[in-house]
This record gives structure tokens, C-alpha cells and sequence, in this order.
């Protein structure tokens, strides 16, 4: 079973590799995404791991929260279920 964990405070300098290496350190890392901008194409500031194994991931929240990677204090934790929201241009 699968893991998915939300990496919060990334430096706008890091890609996706920075993570997947940071990561592959506690396990079989199954994807990495950084969220971006869809206008701008310019990082968010956060993203996703998966990890392959629960107890990896895990072990990779405890030890990774509170790290800095490349300047930034990571805040890292179990990524919650996407609740629906409308969209923006319901509201019009």
C-alpha cells in the first residue's frame, strides 16, 4: 500500500528530483509533484511524494519535518483527501 505525503514550504529553486532524492533516502519513492502555477508555470511552493511502503513514509515525515532543503524549513506530513471545491467560475 501506498503512501501519499505533502511537502509544504519548498524553495521556489527546487525541482522534483531535489525531492526524489531527498526522499528515496527512507524507501521506493513512487512519484513526485511540485504544484505550479498554471499561468505562470512558476512553483507553488509545494507538492507530493508517494512512497511505495506506509512505514517508509512514515519514518520519512518524522525524520524529514522541520529539514531544510535548499534554504527552506520543509514542513512534511500524510497529505489529506482532496475535499471538492467548486470552481471559480461557478461563483460567477
Amino acid at each position: 500500500m501506498s503512501k501519499k505525503i505533502y511537502v509544504g514550504n519548498i524553495s521556489f529553486n527546487a525541482g522534483e528530483n531535489d525531492l526524489q532524492d531527498l526522499f528515496v533516502q527512507y524507501g521506493e519513492v513512487v512519484s513526485v509533484n511540485i504544484i505550479v502555477d498554471r499561468h505562470t508555470n512558476q512553483s507553488k511552493g509545494f507538492g507530493f511524494v508517494e512512497m511505495a511502503d506506509d512505514s517508509a513514509a512514515d519514518e520519512a515525515i518524522s525524520a524529514l519535518n522541520g529539514t531544510q532543503l535548499l534554504g527552506r524549513d520543509l514542513r512534511v506530513n500524510e497529505a489529506r483527501e482532496r475535499t471538492e471545491r467548486p470552481r471559480r467560475d461557478d461563483f460567477r
